[in-house]
């Protein structure tokens, strides 16, 4: 006999209906892992339950013991737990169901369980089970079928289990739908119309139409079609809550809430497929291939994270690219606004680029240097949008965004050339930002620089640090490599913005700032209200900036911890460096190849801070906005035609005629 069937011939001789629980549950795993052989092809797999089928019709005393052992399984494993929350969070929450996600991948599961679900994981772990139970015969079950029963089948059974599980999911819709955090935010016409309110007496008259004995088809599709009706009046109902996302943040949790409703919606209407269907054996297996995929979702860390988080990525991109918008230069006079921002921020990082290097010369630990020179990013950062200047490399993980609405525009050949436009104005709005801020930050740290030396008598940086400087800039080092480095800290800012922005708005707490009665009674309603207005039109500008500025100062610190070697190169804080170390060394610089070296590194920071940052942002902003199937080689054809005809129009505004 073939390996194969000794294989068979091991499994059958080990059925024991009176064997323990676990291993009674373990002879079920074996088989369906002796079913799925090496997962060569669902014909194999079916092949071999036919070879299962075969041995135990061939044999009374086999069929009378796995008949015991059936109704063993069935009266110790509630089925209708498998049916109904297989793939659900026992607790609607995000960060529970991460925890539980974790857990089971992290902690083993026994076969010693009357918890139908965790059975079925340990029985079906793979995707290819589902290929091969979507793959059976009709044939194939009806044997089965009449095998584990002794009379037409375990049809009438399997109708009361599908019931049960309807009822259970019903409770659970029922309960979400009455969630304050959830009815609160549905529109007024979904609350009058009070949807949830009759879906268990819909259910309830279901049941009693399959049961009943003298049922008429009539009678059963008539509460089959109020259950469908219903179901579907409680999903639009849950479905009004999304546009109240547009104007009062999102809530992750919320979203997690809604998606666990919308699925057991689903569930509900699969059972229902299930109970009305005229050949219970191939729905049962149909079923139970849908929930071998449920389970390997229900597995994925990912795939939660993503599908939960993918709304709010979608408002954090929308809030960036409402900002990003005002970065984006399309005139002459914009563009001269622009330079004199640059220019403006470049002159504040002159001395926060002079305070780090006071903050060196007092030899801090690694943790506490990086600390304060975080809080001089910061402060430097924060000064800087209150008096409305800009630093460059800011802008890109804004302007990305609004730069991928403009992809949804691209359906037709009319939309290219404006997008080109776009890019242009991008662009040309971008140099001019590094341009101001490192024109700016280079003569007056050297300036600066030469004034201190003066009132002091000594350089402001010594000439061995100045060297430093000069070795870390090195063209042939791993500047470059920082810099993009430093473009992921700038998108990573640009998400905490988006973030905290979602997070007051959610919260409403502009709203409490301006009528809270404690905080009215403390301030004065007029000057209540100015912080409401003010922290709602800046908090998103707060928090990049003082995140970044902490980003910037601290994480390589942290890398200098684990021993991972990272450190920041940003363009206008290192023009600025190299401005310092130029006033130290005096004329006798522009002789020292280090000095051109150095220079000659700058264009490629701000190039890598610059196209990092946008990258990112961009994809985030295509991934969440559902912008494909775009055609990029029109795209590109146009910006080279553009590059071709009108060059200067990516450095410097076009002059219009009067």
């Amino acid at each position: 006999m073939s390996r194969p069937g000794t294989e068979l011939d091991r499994l059958l001789a080990a059925l024991d209906p009176r064997a323990g629980l676990a291993a009674r549950h373990l002879w079920l795993v074996h088989l369906l892992a002796w079913v799925r052989g090496g997962q060569e092809s669902p014909a194999a797999a079916l092949e071999r339950v036919r070879q299962f089928l075969d041995a135990v019709e061939a044999d009374p005393d086999l069929r009378s013991r796995l008949r015991a052992w059936w109704a063993t399984l069935v009266d110790t494993v509630d089925m209708t737990t498998l049916l109904a929350d297989f793939g659900f969070a026992p607790r609607t929450a995000l960060v529970s169901e991460v925890a539980e996600r974790l857990r089971r991948k992290l902690l083993p599961s026994s076969p010693e369980t009357i918890d139908a679900s965790e059975l079925f994981s340990l029985a079906l772990p793979t995707a290819f089970d589902a290929r091969w139970l979507a793959a059976l015969q009709a044939q194939d079950l009806q044997r089965l079928a009449a095998l584990l029963s002794e009379n037409d089948g375990p049809s009438a059974l399997w109708q009361r289990i599908l019931l049960d599980a309807i009822t259970y999911c019903a409770g659970q819709i029922l309960a979400t739908g009455f969630a304050p955090e959830l009815r609160l935010r549905m529109s007024e016409a979904a609350r009058e119309a009070q949807p949830f309110h009759a879906l268990t007496r819909d259910v309830e008259s279901l049941r009693v139409e399959v049961l009943r004995g003298l049922r008429t088809r009539e009678r059963l599709d008539e509460a089959a079609q109020r259950l469908r009706e219903r179901l579907e009046a409680c999903r639009a109902a849950a479905a009004t809550v999304y546009p109240h996302f547009e104007d009062n943040g999102i809530s992750v949790g919320l979203v997690f809430l809604l998606r666990q409703l919308r699925e057991r919606i689903l569930r509900v209407r699969a059972l229902l497929d299930c109970v009305l269907s005229p050949t219970p054996a191939a729905s049962a297996a149909q079923l139970l291939a849908q929930l071998v995929l449920v389970g390997q979702e229900r597995r994925s860390l990912r795939a939660l994270l993503a599908a939960n988080s993918s709304i709010l990525a979608a408002k954090v991109a929308e809030r960036s690219a409402e900002t990003g918008e005002h970065y984006i230069t399309r005139t002459a006079a914009e563009y001269r606004a622009m330079v004199a921002q640059a220019a403006g921020g470049g002159a504040v990082m002159a001395f926060t680029t002079l305070i780090k290097f006071a903050l060196y010369a007092l030899a801090l630990s690694a943790f506490w240097g990086g600390f304060w020179a975080g809080v001089n990013y910061a402060a430097s950062f924060v000064l800087i949008q209150l008096l409305h200047f800009t630093v460059a490399t800011k802008q890109p993980a804004m302007t990305a965004p609004a730069m991928a609405a403009r992809l949804k525009e691209l359906d037709t050949g009319a939309g290219v050339e404006p997008f080109v436009d776009e890019v242009t104005h991008l662009v040309r709005s971008q140099v001019a930002a590094v341009l101001g801020n490192v024109l700016v930050v280079f003569p007056a740290v050297w300036g600066l620089a030469q004034c201190l030396a003066w009132a002091s008598g000594q350089p402001a940086i010594s000439p061995e640090t100045a060297t430093h400087v000069l070795e870390s800039l090195h063209l042939l080092g791993p500047s470059v490599l920082f810099a993009a480095f430093t473009g992921v800290l700038l998108f990573t800012s640009s998400i905490i913005a988006g973030w905290t922005e979602n997070w007051f708005v959610l919260h409403r707490l502009d709203s409490a700032l301006r009528y809270n009665p404690r905080i009215t009674r403390w301030l004065g309603g007029e000057r209540a209200a100015r912080w409401a207005r003010f922290l709602r039109a800046n908090i998103s500008g707060f928090a990049a900036n003082i995140s970044l500025g902490f980003m910037l100062g601290l994480v390589p610190a942290f890398a200098g911890f684990f021993g991972l070697g990272l450190d920041v190169r940003h363009v206008t804080l290192s023009s600025g460096q190299l401005g310092a170390a130029s006033a130290a060394l005096g004329l006798e610089v522009l002789h020292l190849p280090a000095f051109w070296w150095a220079v000659a590194t700058l264009p490629l920071l701000g190039a890598f801070n610059v196209a990092v940052s946008f990258y990112l942002a961009f994809r985030l902003a295509l991934r969440a906005r559902n912008v494909s199937g775009v055609d990029r080689s029109r795209i590109y054809t146009a910006i080279r035609a553009r590059l071709r005809t009108a060059s200067l129009s990516f450095f410097m505004p076009e002059r219009r005629a009067p």
